[in-house]
Order: structure tokens, then sequence, then C-alpha cells
């Protein structure tokens, strides 16, 4: 999905206009991923050598094997995330075999959060997190940059507000 599009883009005819999320949240999640399993194939590999013989450190490669399984996933997954502003709400697709497609509407918007922690900071990225009145439409944009993510705040509040004030 190409980043490139416009920013607080709007509906233009009958289709929305979708921003995906920046490549550094994909080079985030790969990043992790090699270090956890990698780590895990490592300790498998060491740990079964020294205690059970050489033959058994080829159980190595089942963690190895799912850090491949898992770089396709990740990749699969990061495209599936979009997002549209639209004039009256916000919508959020994600989702490769269960599609989640989530419209949240700006009246309806209580608090709309920046949240980054320590690893999201290192790669210089930052998640909107949408609260409304119903638990189960939270609604959360993982993975943009904070310049972004903060823009997005100030604009969908700004909306939040001046819907709300209609109702």
């Amino acid at each position: 999905m190409e980043t490139g599009s416009p920013r607080g883009a709007q509906m233009t005819g009958a289709e929305p206009a979708w921003t995906g999320l920046p490549r550094g949240l994909l080079r985030m999640r790969r990043l992790l991923l090699v270090v956890w399993l990698g780590s895990a194939a490592l300790a498998v590999g060491v740990l079964l050598g020294l205690l059970a013989g050489p033959a058994w450190a080829a159980f190595a490669l089942l963690p190895l094997a799912a850090t491949a399984w898992g770089w396709v996933l990740i990749g699969r997954n990061w495209r599936s995330w979009r997002y549209a502003e639209r004039a009256d709400d916000l919508l959020i697709s994600r989702g490769v075999l269960w599609r989640e497609e989530t419209v949240v509407p700006y009246g309806r918007m209580q608090l709309v959060e920046v949240t980054s922690g320590p690893v999201e900071r290192w790669f210089g990225l930052a998640g909107v997190q949408l609260h409304t009145a119903a638990a189960a439409t939270d609604a959360r944009i993982p993975g943009l940059d904070p310049a972004e993510a903060e823009r997005l705040r100030d604009r969908l509040t700004e909306l939040g507000e001046a819907r709300s004030a209609g109702l």
C-alpha cells in the first residue's frame, strides 16, 4: 500500500481515498520477529546441541521456519491496514483472512490519543487510539509518523467537537 496519498484525504466520487501505513511499521515488526525468533533458534540449537547431542540441534530450524513464515504474514498484514477520512466519519480497514472495516462517526468520538511505546519511538512511529461511547467500536491506527499522528488527532478532535455540538 502506497503511503503517498494526500494528507487529510477526502472522499472523491463513490470511493474514499485510502491511506496506507508507513514502511517503518513493517520494518519494526519484522526486526522484532527476527530478534525474538532468531534468539529462540539460537537458544534451542545451543541447548539441544549441548544437552542432547548435535543431531537434536536441528530442531533450531523450527524457529527459523517460523521466522520465514512470519516474515510473509507480517508483510501481508501491514499491506491490509489503511484508513480514510471522509466528511462525516473515519474508516479503518484491516485484515487478510478476516477483513474488518470500522466506521467511526466523528460525532461519536470521545477521546483521541496519540501513543508511542519505547520501541515505536526508536523507529519514529506513533499510533492513534480512538475512544467512543461504545467500547466495542474503539479503533486504532498503528505505526504512523508522529507528525501525521498528531495531525490526525487534532483533525479528528476538531471534527468530533464540531459534530457532537450539533447533537
